[in-house]
């Protein structure tokens, strides 16, 4: 076995594929990967606060299952065969690997459970949502949960419950969010990589500020069972921060496809979307647009990332012009503004019938409660009215894309804002959003209103050393061409050796 201390593992450079197979070829045990982790996160912890929820001995209990077992999962398959049983099963993919979970909609059984939110301060999780199962079963060892603001309410990762996320590219900086404290956590190399969710922006967001891959899914390719069938009529979908485009492509092998019970299943891919990492994308048709839906540019910084991208792109081989989205009016804002409102009115609902009681005066932050205001003022025809709205939109987007293969914007609008700049007061309960957009005002929601996969790829980082990335959004269930592109981007501008100031 390799002892703590390796130089190699003490780098932090090895992706979770990589971790795999040191775990798979016996040098390195599963123990020993846990507590190396255990290390890193409470080396950098202090300094960023990304893990608010250490479940480090219950993690060292399942390593010790996973080196048991012989075949890395904790199955009991102890011959290594690959087929614990006698049933089939694979063996799994990431036996031993550290990981953590984002505190946000995913449940995990007897962990703290308050999504970042006052009102679920002491909240315990009862059973384990059906990614976890998947997590476990793909031989994930989950650390502990990471840091998210309020319910996930804005592109930013500072809750009042737990205090704000800090960049280890410049601890002064926002982690943007809503899954702020998973990035920050594989940023600076605690772990390999760790679930995030996407409602509008919420992996992408935090993947650009902090220099990592963020591949958001097509809706419904990951479950959210047993508790939810979707989540926001399939706005939200479930997945992972990432530094290698391969182990974003063979976790969602691992954890994707519908559960029983699930309202609807994602396209089936043709084959693993493993296998498309490194298969020529052929020449792609690639549209991009540095303009924001008001017609102005984003940032300096992001403009030139964005054409930075653009004329790799072109020395791939790929068709690029310029274009921009069509159908973005202001209905269409209205509409995305009802139904934003009216997902905070289900969601503090949803937590009133579990907690029994409403949320007293000091228990939601300015902004949540205004949000949940306004949401409990729509009625069920303004709800329909605005998805009817969304659906003649997406139906504009997919005809664009039957033109384009991809369309490319910078990811944010503005590069990491500096820590307070994205909250509210009790003052100014609408700061937090007003402020927020001038930062994400690049239109990553679409791919949630859509249901398409979309990335953030870390191609570009400005003069102050800070991250800005690039954003594609794909076709409706072609995570395929996303992950081909993504890994010959990946080859010809490598982004793996870039270093930030803080790391464990």
């Amino acid at each position: 076995m390799t002892a703590l201390g390796d130089p190699v593992l003490e780098t932090g450079a090895l992706d979770a594929t990589a971790l795999a197979g040191l775990v798979a070829r016996r040098e390195v045990s599963a123990v020993e990967l846990t507590r190396w982790a255990v290390e890193r996160v409470e080396r950098a912890n202090p300094r960023l606060n990304a893990v608010v929820v250490p479940l480090f001995e219950r993690a060292l209990e399942q390593a010790r299952r996973i080196d048991g077992d012989g075949d890395g999962d904790g199955d009991g398959d102890a011959d290594g065969d690959g087929d614990p049983g006698g049933d089939g099963a694979p063996h799994p993919p990431f036996a031993g690997v550290p990981y953590l979970l984002k505190d946000l909609a995913v449940e995990l059984r007897g962990a703290p459970f308050s999504e970042g939110s006052r009102f679920l301060a002491g909240n315990v999780s009862t059973y384990d949502s059906e990614l976890v199962v998947r997590l476990r079963r793909a031989g994930l060892v989950i650390l502990g949960k990471t840091n998210t603001p309020e319910f996930g309410m804005v592109p930013a990762c500072e809750p009042v419950l737990y205090g704000a996320t800090r960049n280890p590219w410049d601890p002064e900086r926002s982690t943007s969010g809503s899954s702020g404290g998973s990035a920050a956590a594989v940023a600076s190399r605690m772990v390999p990589m760790a679930h995030g969710n996407d409602l509008g922006g919420s992996l992408r967001f935090p993947a650009s500020a902090c220099g990592l891959f963020g591949l958001k899914p097509t809706r419904a390719r990951n479950p959210f069972g047993p508790e939810y069938g979707d989540v926001v009529g399939g706005w939200a979908v479930e997945h992972a921060l990432t530094r290698s485009v391969r182990d974003s492509a063979a976790l969602l092998d691992a954890t994707g496809g519908p559960a029983a019970g699930d309202p609807y299943p994602a396209p089936t891919p043709r084959r693993p979307f493993a296998a498309e990492v490194g298969a020529d994308p052929g020449r792609l048709r690639i549209a991009f647009s540095p303009r924001v839906p008001d017609g102005s540019p984003g940032h300096p910084d992001c403009v030139k990332a964005l054409m930075e991208a653009v004329e790799l792109c072109t020395g791939l081989g790929h068709e690029t012009s310029e274009a921009d989205l069509p159908g973005l009016t202001p209905e269409v804002g209205d509409a995305i503004g009802t139904v934003f409102n009216a997902a905070t009115a289900w969601i503090v609902g949803y937590w009133i019938k579990r907690r029994g009681r409403e949320p007293e005066a000091d228990e939601l932050e300015p902004v949540t409660r205004a949000f949940w205001e306004a949401g409990r003022r729509v009625s069920a025809a303004d709800y329909l009215l605005a998805v009817e709205e969304l659906q003649r939109f997406s139906r504009r987007v997919a005809a664009f894309l039957g033109e384009y293969d991809l369309w490319l914007t910078p990811t944010m609008s503005a590069p990491p804002p500096p820590l307070g700049f994205v909250t509210s007061t009790p003052e100014d309960p609408l700061r937090a959003l007003h402020n927020g957009g001038t930062t994400v005002a690049y239109p990553a929601v679409v791919a949630n209103i859509t249901g398409g996969p979309a990335m953030s790829v870390p191609l570009s980082w400005n003069t102050d050393g800070l991250p800005i990335g690039v954003h594609f959004l794909g076709r409706f269930g072609d995570e395929a061409t996303l992950f081909r592109l993504a890994a010959q981007l990946e080859e010809a501008a490598p982004w793996a050796g870039r270093t930030p100031g803080v790391v464990a």
